[in-house]
């Protein structure tokens, strides 16, 4: 509401997340300019000043050419660049840019398609082996001069070329972002699985982050860039993750040490069958020591690393973390020993490597990407847990199904658990601006449906009953493990009596003391006092949390903070708990200048107050409160006392914003156009036709990919969701006021493209990929408009992929078609921007013709 621009580009914001987009429409009557930029003119696009049809798969091109403008026309934030970001900053001499590699970085090798080394990215440094800079941003091996020189080829031309974007809207869009940035303006950029589900996504977020360090958008009110989230808490569930290679509050997962054949040097062959090539083969992380310097810093933030780790390892294993200061306890976390996430797992799983799997509210056998794959993967294993609110095509494959089933050759034995609805259980949702909102149970479940909670916590019971007796090492962590969150007393009030405590778990998320002062006598969770903040937290094992940035949701026995519920004020301080310490923008330091002074009274946020000498404002200031602004660091200093007072961004080692990362990702330190795996066209820009460090499981015959060139299939084709059902539909479809309101699968497409094709609209169409065909009704719409690229005319298809062969409403999966090639960094599947084709009549029906 405090902008006064916002582009939206990667999400149809409106749709997707209508109560997020109410504060759009008002910052639009306030006067903001909202921009849409997207493949598909949708609601978002309806209600915009300025909408832009792309084509899917483009979006670093379109991001690339503002950067360019912004560096080309001087309008940039000067001010803000030279002293919040790296700009300044020179680079080693080695560093070899796309420009000089034709698509690809220095530290690139061919055989292991990974930057095996990053050496060259790092920054120059002098003999204390302190970053070199330019402060006049002249040196041509600066950050600012090389970004120059990357983002030169990212021309309005290009635009047009490769997005199909006409220069003159395209140079709205960025006179509009220049206009409304700086002293007295901010824009902000929001975005959501548009851009992260694409073979490049997180490149193209990093285009998003550039522009705005640039302009002087981050941590500033009405600025930043705001990721939208697609539930209720999927930004909880990488707080507190559920993710293979992060541990909570984003502490790396350990990684066991593999030697050049990815096999782990510590344990037999079976614990690495089914890795992924691409494994660990960094730093030895075998000892707690090793993995806090293999993934702690000494200065920033992060050099408190040691303290949230062994917290962390309290809150797990209780006084066995007090064994050899923390040693034993770490030797009791799992250690990852390659990519064990989902999808890279779904092929491990196809192959016969995995026995077992539990899906709590996941439904990949029509949510994820290539699910016929996903539905054959599935026959392979010997048994399959699923907890649901209905009978989902997951659990329903081996009876049912698009394709013709046996149940007699299926050997997975199924579990078909019922679970609990939210309203349901109590507890919190994290929401896409990290606000923790506490929400109360309203009923019981019916019959034998329990939470999630109830679930894990008691199959926790069982397995460690189980191994209780055991003399196998390998037992240890289950034996180890604290887990007692039992209620004090019965619930009275509801039906189910042996549902854990949800506070008692918030407590430990929060954290408690372990050690009572001056005494060696140790507390127990229930009697423990709580931590009032992370800055408590010690690395000598008197302090347990779960989850350090949440440290503070829950200080004293009752004041859970999630709980409270004070709309007034300029930022809603008293409004829920916006992790990191109730701070609702991050980083914002950044709102005041050099010397601690706003840099406008109309953009006013955090300001250093001299007379009490310490930060102020209107939100919790994101940095030491007593830092002056003027502190310059002693040579040689550590931690927080290593950043000037005019260092904003404390998590970085440097205390920079990062135009230029100099480690970290797998797929480069800049933003680099490569075009979707499967393409219309060819690559533009550089001779590298698509990401060089993508997942692509070559020559695997259950995921078949689309050549470049390949005439079966010229269409691009992306998907979306509708406001009317949810994912892949397990809980929309089996309400039939839902269904009235969206009753079938559909597929957009513009008239020119029905008039070549024969299909017209409200009747059948098939649409088909080297994965798999499906049907749908034809939507007729200018909103799927044709493009011009490359001097081509490009046709796009837009697909929902809400349905499947379950449910109340039933129709063909839309992620039957999609293929299972994943982003590097965080594995993703591409199903924004594939190739299709698409011909009239239905999938078996006599209507069809070829």
């Amino acid at each position: 509401m405090n902008s006064d621009a916002i582009l939206i580009m990667g999400s149809n914001m409106a749709e997707a997340h209508p109560i997020a987009f109410a504060n759009v429409v008002t910052a639009k009557e306030r006067g903001a300019i909202v921009i849409h930029v997207d493949p598909h003119f949708s609601r978002t696009s309806a209600l915009a000043n300025l909408s832009i049809s792309t084509r899917a798969g483009s979006d670093i091109v379109f991001l690339g050419a503002l950067i360019r403008y912004v560096l080309e026309n001087n309008a940039y934030f000067h001010d803000y660049v030279v002293s919040y970001t790296n700009a300044a900053t020179l680079l080693r001499e080695d560093f070899r840019d796309t420009e000089d590699l034709d698509g690809l970085f220095s530290g690139f090798d061919p055989a292991s398609e990974t930057y095996t080394d990053q050496s060259s990215w790092d920054y120059e440094r002098d003999a204390d082996g302190q970053p070199v800079i330019d402060l006049t941003l002249q040196n041509p091996r600066c950050v600012f001069q090389v970004l120059k020189r990357h983002f030169a080829r990212y021309t309005p031309e290009m635009v047009e070329q490769v997005c199909g974007v006409p220069r003159g809207e395209w140079l709205k869009v960025a006179q509009t972002l220049a206009a409304n940035s700086g002293r007295e303006r901010t824009t902000a950029i929001c975005y959501a699985v548009g851009w992260t589900q694409q073979s490049k996504g997180v490149q193209i977020i990093r285009a998003a982050a550039i522009l705005q360090l640039l302009l002087g958008n981050m941590g500033r009110p009405g600025g930043g860039i705001m990721a939208l989230r697609g539930h209720a808490s999927i930004q909880g569930s990488t707080d507190v993750p559920t993710l293979y290679d992060l541990l909570s509050g984003y502490m790396p997962q350990p990684a066991a040490m593999l030697d050049q054949q990815g096999t782990d040097q510590q344990s037999t062959p079976q614990a690495t069958e089914g890795a992924h090539p691409k494994a660990h083969q960094g730093p030895s992380q075998q000892t707690l020591q090793e993995y806090i310097e293999a993934n702690g810093s000494k200065t920033g933030w992060w050099s408190n690393f040691p303290a949230y780790i062994r917290s962390f390892l309290q809150a797990c294993y209780g006084e066995v973390a007090n064994e050899e200061d923390g040693e034993v306890a770490y030797r009791l976390i799992p250690k990852i020993t390659g990519n064990h996430s989902h999808l890279v797992t779904s092929y491990a799983m196809l192959d016969g490597k995995v026995k077992g799997q539990l899906l709590l509210g996941q439904n990949p056998a029509a949510g994820s990407t290539n699910a016929k794959m996903q539905r054959k993967a599935l026959e392979q294993l010997d048994w399959l847990v699923v907890r649901d609110l209905y009978e989902v095509e997951s659990a329903a494959f081996w009876h049912h199904g698009p394709e013709p089933v046996d149940p007699t050759t299926i050997k997975t034995e199924i579990f078909l658990l019922p679970a609990a609805a939210s309203t349901e259980k109590e507890g919190c949702f994290t929401n896409t601006q990290r606000l923790l909102q506490w929400r109360d149970k309203a009923i019981d479940p019916p019959g034998d449906a329990r939470s999630d909670l109830w679930f894990v916590y008691h199959l926790g019971k069982r397995l460690k009953e189980l191994y209780a007796q055991s003399n196998d090492p390998k037992d240890r962590p289950i034996q180890a493990l604290l887990w007692d969150y039992e209620h004090p007393e019965a619930q009275a009030q509801w039906r189910i009596k042996d549902e854990p405590d949800d506070l008692l778990i918030l407590k430990e998320i929060n954290g408690y003391y372990v050690k009572k002062p001056d005494q060696q006598k140790l507390y127990n969770l229930h009697d423990a006092p709580h931590v009032a903040n992370f800055p408590a937290l010690k690395a000598d094992g008197s302090t347990a949390c779960g989850s350090w940035i949440y440290s503070g949701v829950y200080p004293a026995p009752e004041n859970n903070r999630a709980r409270a519920r004070n709309p007034e004020g300029y930022t809603f301080l008293g409004w829920g708990f916006a992790w990191p310490s109730n701070r609702r923008i991050i980083y914002n330091r950044a709102s005041a200048d050099p010397a601690g002074k706003p840099w406008s009274e109309r953009k006013k946020y955090v300001w250093w107050d001299e007379q009490e000498q310490k930060w102020t404002g209107f939100d919790v200031p994101d940095f030491p409160l007593n830092k002056r602004p003027d502190y310059t660091p002693p040579p040689g200093a550590l931690g927080m006392d290593a950043h000037s007072g005019s260092d904003p961004f404390m998590m970085k080692p440097d205390g920079k914003g990062w135009l230029f990362v100099p480690k970290g990702l797998k797929d480069g330190p800049l933003p680099t156009h490569y075009e979707p795996v499967e393409a219309p066209i060819k690559n533009a820009m550089y001779s590298q036709q698509s990401n060089p460090t993508a997942l692509y499981f070559r020559n695997r015959a259950d995921n078949k990919l689309s050549p470049l060139g390949d005439e079966r299939y010229p269409i691009v084709v992306t998907t979306y969701r509708l406001t009317e059902h949810h994912v892949s539909g397990p809980m929309s479809r089996w309400m039939p006021w839902l269904n009235a309101l969206q009753p079938e699968l559909f597929a957009e497409l513009s008239p020119e493209l029905a008039t070549e094709r024969g299909i017209k609209h409200g009747g059948w169409l098939t649409i088909s990929t080297p994965r798999g065909e499906i049907e749908a009704r034809a939507m007729v719409t200018r909103r799927m408009r044709p493009l011009r690229i490359a001097g081509e005319t490009v046709h796009q298809i837009g697909l929902p992929f809400h349905w499947g062969f379950q449910g109340k409403s039933k129709g063909s999966i839309t992620n039957d078609l999609a293929h299972m090639v994943l982003e590097p960094n965080v594995s993703i599947e591409e199903a924004k921007a594939f190739m299709c084709d698409v011909q009239p009549g239905k999938l078996h029906g006599e209507e069809r013709k070829r």
